[in-house]
Formats: structure tokens, sequence, C-alpha cells
């Protein structure tokens, strides 16, 4: 029997909403046929948006939207997505699957989509292959409210009043695919190019996003702040608000990767293994964080996470379409217990990526969609947004798995809402046995609000277009006794419980 105790008394963060964000890139079929799909499609559609898309990302409460990339970021030039569509510059997208990129899908379009889902902006401007006026127009077009030259451009275009960019990156991956830079080359690059991403109003300023680590880049953590921070103002606020990490979980290694539904128990336990190393990542870049930004200022971006396997047959391989089993509903329920658990840094991050690409909430075929396990436990996980995490300790648990990939039975992370609400995630990582749970408080509840449970019959279990309920979200059962509560945690499961 595995204890949980939680201390209702003791705060030890607050998890922002953007914790819960994703990522949309022009990559195979996620913007096109996934998202957008023009006016005059026969799906149903509001301003070429996906009206079943929409409807489900807005149940998901979907906090901030990445865009538009990823490494299409640092090839992209805004002036190619503005403009009467028929007009567009057509290109290939040479880094994902070289079809046609006819750039229909541009800056209106994203602005029309956020606003749609309800959700923040975060923009990904081109700093590998773009210039600092490039850069510095593009803010101007989407922001600028008076009289200038981009402004005028954006009413002409249909779109007088001005946007709000929430977050703006500057540059991605610049470490590979955004340039193949080194630390301090970057470093330079980032003090100069943000400069010039000016927030022309005050009441609603832009954060930026410096370019981080991939994985376990130590050296480049180190290297960007060293140069950032040399002669840098006092406060850190507004000349960097967030560093970015990006990390993917490959069982098999980053040439193999492995399939996404087809994996044996050690494939099981390597997958758990690997998505736990995220804490891991997070503790040694963010303890090099402190060394600069002692108070915290800048918060950690972890804005591309998720699995990436071998694209399902018979599919374009640069498409990256994979399937998403109760393994990654697993991985989901790990990382996201994690991202909570260090919410003191982690202020943002974005799973990658929303439909029909990596570790997707959505997949869609023609007029069909279908929401993968994944969607279910970000739905569950909802409740934690802009919540305050409480103190918890759990016992009684033990290692499990082979001998080389062993990992904890259960991780959780709890949170309380304003409303006094506490929400309680467990993901039990075993793929054999069940784990009995108590949950202790220091006063005990009272009353059981919700409990839900996303799993399968299987470990590989994953929903189709021909049933897309077989791994879904459903209720499930927990009692009270002595002040405590008592649930079953089912292996290869997610739990949640809403509490008061």
């Amino acid at each position: 029997m595995a204890t949980l105790f939680v201390n209702e008394h003791q705060t030890a963060g607050h998890i922002e909403p953007e914790v819960y964000g994703h990522f949309s890139e022009h990559l195979g079929r996620c913007i096109y046929e996934g998202i957008y799909v023009g006016e005059d499609s026969d799906i149903p559609n509001e301003n070429g948006m996906r009206k079943d898309v929409v409807e489900a990302l807005r149940e998901l409460q979907v906090p901030v939207l990445r865009w538009p990339g990823g490494c299409f970021a640092d090839e992209y030039h805004w002036r190619d997505g503005i403009g009467p569509k028929a007009l567009r510059k057509k290109m290939i997208n040479t880094h994902w699957g070289g079809v046609v990129e006819d750039n229909s899908f541009g800056t209106h379009e994203f602005m029309e989509l956020c606003r749609q889902i309800g959700c923040k902006t975060y923009i990904n401007g081109n700093l590998g292959s773009g210039t600092v006026q490039e850069m510095s127009e593009w803010v101007e077009y989407m922001t600028f409210n008076g009289v200038s030259p981009q402004a005028d451009l954006r009413a002409k275009n249909g779109h007088p009043e001005p946007w709000k960019i929430d977050f703006f990156g500057v540059g991605n991956e610049n470490w590979g695919c955004g340039g193949n830079m080194t630390p301090e080359f970057y470093a330079n690059e980032y003090r100069r190019y943000q400069t010039y991403v000016r927030t022309y109003d005050k009441k609603a300023p832009i954060q930026k996003v410096c370019c981080g680590a991939n994985v376990d880049d130590y050296e480049w953590t180190e290297g960007v702040l060293k140069t950032t921070f040399r002669h840098m103002p006092e406060h850190a606020h507004g000349f960097m608000d967030f560093l970015s990490l990006h990390y993917y979980v490959h069982p098999e290694g980053w040439r193999r990767k492995g399939s996404a539904t087809k994996f044996d128990r050690t494939g099981w336990y390597k997958t758990m293994n690997k998505a736990l190393f995220m804490d891991e990542l997070i503790t040694r870049h963010g303890a090099i964080m402190d060394r600069f930004d002692p108070d915290k200022q800048i918060g950690l971006s972890v804005d591309e996470w998720g699995s990436w396997y071998t694209c399902e047959p018979g599919t374009n391989p640069g498409f990256l379409y994979q399937q998403n089993t109760v393994r990654d509903a697993l991985i989901a329920g790990i990382t996201l217990n994690i991202f909570n658990k260090h919410c003191d840094r982690v202020r943002m991050a974005c799973l990658a990526q929303m439909v029909n690409v990596l570790q997707a909430v959505l997949l869609t075929e023609g007029d069909q969609m279908i929401k993968t396990p994944t969607y279910h436990v970000m739905h569950m996980y909802r409740h934690h947004q802009n919540a305050d995490l409480l103190t918890s300790n759990l016992t009684g648990t033990k290692p499990i798995g082979p001998k080389d990939w062993q990992v904890p039975s259960l991780t959780e992370s709890v949170s309380r809402d304003k409303d006094g609400v506490v929400t309680v995630t467990v993901a039990n990582l075993s793929d054999e046995e069940d784990q009995d749970l108590t949950v202790r408080f220091a006063e005990g509840i009272s009353h059981i609000e919700e409990c839900r449970i996303v799993t399968g019959e299987g470990m590989a279990d994953y929903n189709t277009f021909e049933d897309g309920e077989k791994v879904v979200e459903k209720d499930h059962e927990a009692c009270l006794k002595d002040g405590a509560v008592q649930v079953n945690v089912p292996k290869h499961a997610v739990v949640m419980l809403r509490l008061k």
C-alpha cells in the first residue's frame, strides 16, 4: 500500500497556465488539414479553421499556442504569409517532407486561430536566416497601434486593430537547424535581436524567449547565460523572460526511435525511464540558471516536449505522423507531474505537436477527428492550471522494471485552485501491477468531487478512426475513510482526484 501525504497548509509554488501550452509548426498535416482547411472546404470551418478541432482545443483549455516552428521558424519570412492568398509566395518546405508551402496560413490566420481557441500567442521569430529589420517590422506589423508603414500595411490587409503578442521567441534551436551557432555567438545575436522586439503598448508587454539547450547540453546553457548577462542591466525582466529547453523521448535512441505501437515490456520501461529524465534536465539546467538568476525572474520554457517515434508505415517520413497509445498517456502524466513540481522555474511548456504530428492530442483524416490518449490526460490535468502547488510526499512505492531501466511505481503532483478544490494526479508506471493508494491530509478531506482515469486494457492500446473510444477519460472509484482517500491506481493508468 502506497501513501501520499499532502500538507494542504503549505504551498510550494504557483502553476502557471502556460505550462499546459501547445506547439503548431508548418510540418506535415499539423497546420494544413489538421487545423486549417480553408474557407471553401466542405469540412465545417470558421474562417478556414476546422470547427471540430477548435471545439476540442477549447475543451482542453489550451492556454498558449506556439507558431510557426520549430525548424520552420528560422526559414520563415513573414511577408510571404500576408496579403491576398492568391498572391502569396509559394515555396518548398525543405525541412519537412519537401512539399509545397503556399503560405495560405500566415500571421492573420494564426491570430484568428488563437482568437477562436481563446489562448495566448507565442510567436517564434526568424533569427537563423532573417534580419533584425525583418523581425522588428514583424513585431511592428502585429502590435503597433498608430501611423507607421507596418501598421498601415496591416490595416490594408484587413486588420486595422493591433494584435497582442504574449511571448516572442528570438530564434529556435540555434544550436542546430536554426544556424548551427555556438552559444556565445547566439547569445550576442540574441542581445542584438531582442533589442528590436519592442513593446509598443506598455500595458501589453511582450515576454521574450531566449533559445536554450537541446536536452543535456549544459555547456549551451552556461555559455548563453554568461554572454547574455555580461554588462546586463541589474534586473533581467524585459531583456530575457524565458530560456527554452527541448527534449523528446526516443525509446530506441535518436536514430532508430522505435515503433509507436509495437513494443515489448523492455520498450515500455525504457520509455518510462526516459520520460523521467525530464526531472534531471530541469534540475541541472535550473541550477545553472540559479547562479545567474537567483531570484528566478527568468522562467524555463520547455517549449518542445513529448514522444518521437519512427513515423507510421506508409506515411511521408518528413511528416512525423505517429499513433498515440496508453504509453503516451503515461509520458504525458509523468512529464506534467514533473513540470508541476518544478513550477518555481518551469513557467511555460508546449507539447509537440497539436495535431497529426509527434505526440499529438488530435488526429484527423479527411472530415474525421479523434482524440488521443494524450488529449484525455491533458484534459484531466487542466485543473492544475493557475493553481497553487501543495507540498506532497509519496511513500511505500518501489522500483520496478528491468535492471537497466528501473522506475518508481508511481509519480504524482497535487495542487489547490482558487476555489479551494485540491487536484491530485497520479501515474502508475507498472505494466502489470495495480497499486492501492491512500491520500492523507494534515486535517483530512470531507468530500470527493470527482475521480477520473485514463488507461486501456493493454499498454499499447490506441484510438483509431474506426474506434475512437478505446482509450478515453472515464469515471473511477475512490472512497473516504477517516478523512483519507483510498483509490486503486490500475497498471499503466493515470488517475485524477478532485477533493475538498
